[in-house]
């Protein structure tokens, strides 16, 4: 059984607001086996929605909308299911006591406009909202030579959709699809090589067809994972993924760095809470996004950061006047940062970040980021820089990942903690 999530607003085609409700839409659909393959975004105009519906219904089983059941004038979603199964709206009497009774908890009259909430396509079923004076609907319209395609139409307020989804809707739709099997994916994340190499190093995994189906992604030069697979409960679903997860990790190795929401950050997290150990940040040009990811940790983690120093522009830096390359320059004021943050008396590690102003070579502007790592006990003490050939708008997230990623890998292969550090 294949469903469509389709958003109505102008609010979402003018860019104006993100639509969140498909994604979680989706999310729940798949969890009850039901695979989403279309998401439709339509404006609020009639004939504009009339016809995504009567592509929709087509192509099936099931419809979840969202938007469009409010009382004004572009409120259209009854108008348009009415028209698509060719039915009159009928007033119903109980979904208009309940608005009613809701203005009246709230000492407010009801404005006559607000009738037309109870006002629904005969032959349809009414989908209470407990909270909200917009009812849902329930239609099904029937298709020549399969079964007929069920439609839910929900209010556009993310809080009032989800309550009707858990009190109603997905027990509704879960006896509708009739199916005992549900869809559970499971993410695996990934920092080190670009997109290519790291499929290229996954045998036969990403392979169209194959079961559990393994997607790709990167954002923010993080690659995730995607492995989705189904079964007759959850536990099952996740069990055809183990042997897929633990090739993932046998060709990856250290490349992957956590699951699910993990980011780079949480990763090092753990492993400097693991080790009682505390870390420092400095950043020339990066607009602090080492200490803005550190200070959103959560509060089991938190504990790990001791602050971080934050510099626009490269501070003054008196050092040979003969130097003969850039790099050398900034390699320096990046080995003086680390310096000044191992100065923080809690500090056991240093990671510093640097993005200097481009400066010319051979006619190019210099387009290399900088990065190191120090540690108070003298064992490690790396500066390294990277070329960055993406686009100008992510090198602040790339230099901040790379640096992360240099203290990651080192605190997976160092040696565990002296007694001395963990009692500080």
């Amino acid at each position: 059984m294949q469903a469509e999530v389709i958003s109505i607003g102008d609010e979402m085609t003018s860019g104006q607001r993100l639509d969140t409700n498909s994604q979680w839409l989706s999310q729940r659909l798949g969890e009850l086996g039901i695979r989403v393959m279309y998401h439709t975004t339509v404006a609020d105009d009639l004939a504009a929605n009339v016809r995504v519906f009567q592509q929709a219904a087509q192509r099936a089983d099931i419809i979840v909308a969202t938007g469009g059941l409010g009382p004004t004038a572009d409120d259209l979603t009854r108008e348009v299911l009415a028209e698509l199964a060719g039915v009159p709206l009928v007033l119903q009497p109980a979904a208009l006591e309940h608005i009613e009774s809701l203005f009246a908890r709230r000492k407010r009259p009801m404005p006559e406009r607000n009738r037309v909430q109870a006002m629904f396509p005969s032959g349809s079923v009414v989908i209470h909202n407990p909270e909200g004076t917009a009812p849902g609907i329930d239609l099904q319209i029937p298709r020549a030579g399969q079964s007929a395609c069920r439609i839910f139409a929900l209010p556009g307020v993310p809080a009032e959709m989800r309550q009707m989804w858990s009190g109603t809707l997905a027990d509704a739709i879960a006896q509708h699809a009739g199916s005992k099997r549900v869809i559970r994916h499971r993410l695996i994340k990934c920092f080190g090589v670009g997109e290519s190499d790291l499929e290229a190093m996954l045998p036969d995994l990403i392979r169209r067809g194959r079961t559990p189906q393994v997607g790709i992604t990167v954002s923010g030069a993080t690659i995730t994972l995607r492995i989705t697979a189904e079964g007759e409960t959850p536990n099952v679903a996740y069990a055809v993924m183990d042997s897929t997860v633990a090739t993932i990790h046998e060709c990856l190795g250290d490349l992957v760095f956590g699951e699910e929401d993990d980011e780079l950050e949480h990763a090092v997290a753990r492993l400097l809470v693991a080790r009682n150990q505390r870390l420092a940040t400095t950043e020339i040009g990066s607009a602090g996004q080492l200490a803005h990811w550190f200070g959103e940790l959560p509060d089991e983690l938190a504990g790990c950061f001791c602050g971080g120093q934050i510099s626009s522009q490269p501070f003054v830096l008196t050092i040979d006047p003969q130097a003969a390359a850039d790099d050398r320059r900034a390699k320096q004021m990046l080995e003086l940062s680390l310096d000044q943050a191992l100065s923080h008396p809690r500090a056991d590690y240093a990671l510093a970040v640097g993005i200097f102003p481009p400066l010319p070579t051979a006619g190019q502007p210099a387009r290399e980021f900088f990065y190191g790592v120090s540690s108070r006990d003298g064992s490690l003490r790396a500066v390294r820089s990277s070329p960055f050939v993406g686009h100008s708008a992510l090198v602040k997230l790339r230099a901040a990942k790379q640096a992360l990623n240099l203290l990651r890998l080192e605190l997976l292969h160092a040696q565990p903690a002296s007694d001395s550090n963990a009692a500080r």
